[in-house]
């Protein structure tokens, strides 16, 4: 199947004959694949008479060769579809004498995670699916440390073009009030000792139409007009993580603060906070140097901090 995806991947028409011959199967097995592939996937497939076959658009897939190249000292695997990057992580860090750093990118995933156990929806090949696990040995390694992943991913993000990209506190990234990437952080281990990270991060990239999200989103292909090299886009994230990483682990996140308050899409809007039932509203005043939000709620200045909560404008900012 990973075959014959490879085959159309370029998005233009391949006849039957063509497909068998370089699968060695016969045509109908060709089409009774082919419908496999489409309902398995979620795969728009186009068959005209004298001209054959070809997706709906083309496909840019991963290449474990071209990425290693790229990035030759990190341990890596590319897998077709999992259920999801952060878990096989995860599964990883248990086996002995397992390399550290590693990254691990799939082409789609069965149970992509989000924040609050949401599911991420993970089209076959449509957009970036990746978790970098790293070792942390100091507890400080861990302050405003989803903060720093969401300045590599912008940063990652703008050098393709998306130059209006924003951050959400505290790892969401927007474009127009849509999001385009998503973070997600997992521990492994006593966080007050050497503990590991799981990075997860999906980045909406040749994404035109999905079903399922249930909330606005664009992705690169929407806001550039052109795909987006899924390989250069990863390699690109990947020396970015490394690179912030290496600068919060030896200054903390004070060499980030001005960055990311810059590009902070809601700093001075009126906002409400969420956590369970409570409620808050208040006004965005930035973010301390260990990563809590900094609001101004009833003329007092107060901070907030937590994987639970949830933030969103106020609909009269």
């Amino acid at each position: 199947m990973l075959q014959l995806l490879r085959l159309l991947a370029d998005g233009r028409f391949h006849s039957g004959e063509e497909l068998g011959t370089a699968l060695g199967i016969s045509r109908s097995a060709v089409w009774k694949r082919l419908q496999q592939l489409s309902a398995e996937h979620v795969l728009v497939l186009h068959k005209v008479r004298g001209k054959g076959y070809r997706l709906e658009q083309p496909l840019s897939l991963l290449s474990v060769s071209e990425l290693s190249a790229r990035l030759p000292s990190l341990t890596l695997w590319v897998e077709d579809c999992v259920d999801s990057t952060n878990a096989m992580a995860l599964k990883k860090l248990a086996e002995p004498a397992v390399a550290l750093p590693f990254a691990i990118l799939a082409e789609s995933q069965s149970a992509g995670r989000g924040r609050r156990g949401r599911h991420w929806v993970s089209p076959y090949g449509q957009s970036l699916y990746l978790s970098y696990a790293i070792r942390v040995e100091r507890a400080a390694q861990l302050q405003a440390l989803s903060l720093v992943v969401g300045l590599a991913v912008r940063r990652a993000l703008q050098s393709f073009g998306v130059s209006n990209v924003g951050l959400k506190w505290p790892n969401d990234l927007l474009v127009s009030g849509c999001k385009i990437a998503g973070i997600l952080l997992e521990l492994s281990g006593d966080p007050a000792d050497v503990c590991h990270v799981v990075i997860g991060i999906g980045i909406n990239a040749n994404l035109l139409d999905a079903n399922g999200i249930d909330q606005a989103w664009t992705s690169v292909q929407r806001v550039t007009g052109c795909p987006v090299d899924r390989n250069a886009l990863a390699a690109v994230l990947l020396e970015q993580l490394d690179c912030v990483l290496t600068e919060h682990r030896e200054h903390g996140f004070a060499a980030f603060h001005e960055e990311w308050e810059a590009g902070h899409l809601w700093q001075g809007c009126e906002v409400r906070l969420t956590s369970g039932v409570h409620e808050i509203d208040g006004r965005v005043l930035g973010v301390t140097l260990d990563g809590a939000l900094r609001l101004l709620v009833d003329g007092v200045e107060r901070t907030y901090s937590g994987g639970e909560l949830t933030l969103r404008l106020r609909h009269d900012s």
